[in-house]
């Protein structure tokens, strides 16, 4: 699976940005539809952290690191080919690169939080949020 991340930028405090996350290549015989996807983000000299999650199928289960709960928000199209992250009341904390990642998940449940969790990167994208 190829990911590619992309809507970085330059935002002002309290912006609203989204982010998109374009897949390809799913392995045969699965579908898009088949990986969990995520969003984790890495800030100059710290971890790479988690941010979002959504899992398979139907999409249904959400989850959200307890830092952007109430203000990001992440979705996907119906085919599964794209996933988004709706940053909203950007502060100069979420400043970071972001990543989109995908694991394929053959059951539909939670999907994960821990980065090792998942197989497929995109190459980043840079925001950078202005006080």
């Amino acid at each position: 699976v190829q990911l590619q991340a992309s809507g970085g930028g330059l935002v002002q405090a309290e912006g609203s940005p989204r982010l998109s996350c374009a897949a390809s290549g799913a392995a045969s015989g699965r579908t898009l539809r088949s990986y969990a996807m995520a969003w984790f983000r890495q800030a100059p000299g710290k971890e790479r952290e988690f941010v979002a999650a959504i899992s398979r199928s139907d999409f249904r289960f959400t989850d959200y690191a307890d830092s952007v709960k109430g203000r990001f928000s992440i979705s996907r199209d119906m085919a599964g080919n794209m996933a988004y992250l709706q940053m909203n009341s950007l502060k100069p904390e979420d400043t970071a690169v972001y990543y989109c990642a995908a694991v394929f998940s053959a059951l539909l449940r939670p999907p994960a939080r821990v980065d090792v969790e998942y197989a497929y990167w995109g190459q980043g994208t840079l925001v950078t949020v202005s006080s």
